[in-house]
């Protein structure tokens, strides 16, 4: 299948199609002896993951786990069909986030708050599992992979209070979810991704930083795919969020509205990346994944929070 791409250490990179497009987000598959699949994507994009993990050889009853490293819809929306689809798999989240999963109504209700009509065709809806299935995990935690590998857990919430990464035994992946930014492999480019209501500055800082402690091998970003060069990546997602915050504090100072202000983060940081000055596509598409709007708007909120 074309949108499989093997990454070494049997992981395997699923090109979910977000939405139909193709680069937006990625769910991973470990064939360790007991399979794994990382991030599920939406729930729209189920059925495309699905036939990718049966095209490895993985039958409905041979998924044990299915984890997210947090319940936004564009990482978490498919986990109840994947959940019907592979009936024996467990689901592993960070506790904060294991009742929306159980019972999503009130995270779709936000959702269509934020996103309107357009919620139906980006990411579906998220359909509950039963609670019984779920494994809610703490601030850090193990995930048996089989044969003495394991997948570690560590609480990362700066991008959101139910945020974990992971770290893979066997390889030295980890899974950085959002909490590293949005990465762009057609580009080079990073973005933050610090959407209300739960961005903060220094907690963001401080799980980069615990993420670089961790000394992994390789970043295996959501949005999207493989990155070998470790420590620059994040010293690079440190940065773009302090620009990010110092921009939209400016803005604030200076009486903004989110409009204007959102106008003129844009303006400020375009340079920075050089999906932006490329094809119209490419920047879409990137503005997709890392909205300047949702940026700005989490980084008011925080500041709204810390300097009233």
């Amino acid at each position: 299948m074309d949108n499989i791409t093997a990454l070494g250490g049997d992981v395997y990179e699923i090109d979910t199609k977000m939405a139909g497009f193709s680069g937006i987000t990625a769910g991973y598959l470990i064939l360790s002896d007991r399979p794994c699949l990382v991030e599920t994507g939406t729930s729209t994009s189920a059925p495309v993951v699905r036939d990718a993990i049966a095209s490895l050889g993985v039958g409905p009853d041979d998924l044990a786990t299915v984890v997210v490293t947090h319940i936004h819809l564009d990482h978490a929306g498919g986990v109840g069909d994947i959940a019907r689809f592979f009936p024996s798999a467990q689901v592993v989240v960070h506790e904060k986030g294991a009742r929306h999963l159980a019972e999503p109504s009130r995270l779709m209700a936000s959702a269509r708050m934020v996103w309107g009509d357009r919620l139906d065709t980006l990411f579906g809806e998220l359909s509950p599992t039963e609670a019984e299935r779920i494994v809610a995990l703490g601030d850090t935690g193990a995930i048996d992979l089989g044969n003495g590998r394991t997948l570690n857990s560590h609480y990362s919430p700066g991008h959101a209070k139910h945020h974990v990464g992971l770290v893979d035994s066997a390889t030295g992946d980890l899974y950085v979810g959002d909490a590293a930014g949005v990465y762009l492999p057609e580009t080079g480019d990073l973005r933050p991704a610090t959407p209300p209501p739960d961005f903060d500055l220094k907690t963001a800082l401080d799980s980069i930083a615990l993420f670089e402690a961790l000394g992994p091998q390789r970043l295996l970003f959501s949005h999207y795919g493989p990155v070998q060069a470790v420590r620059e990546t994040l010293e690079r997602s440190a940065e773009e969020l302090r620009v990010w915050v110092d921009l939209t504090r400016q803005a604030r100072s200076e009486g903004m509205d989110l409009d204007h202000a959102v106008a003129m983060v844009r303006e400020r940081t375009k340079e920075r990346y050089s999906a932006m000055t490329a094809d119209e596509a490419t920047a879409e598409q990137f503005e997709l994944l890392s909205g300047a709007p949702s940026n700005v708007a989490g980084i008011l909120h925080w500041l709204d929070r810390v300097s009233p």
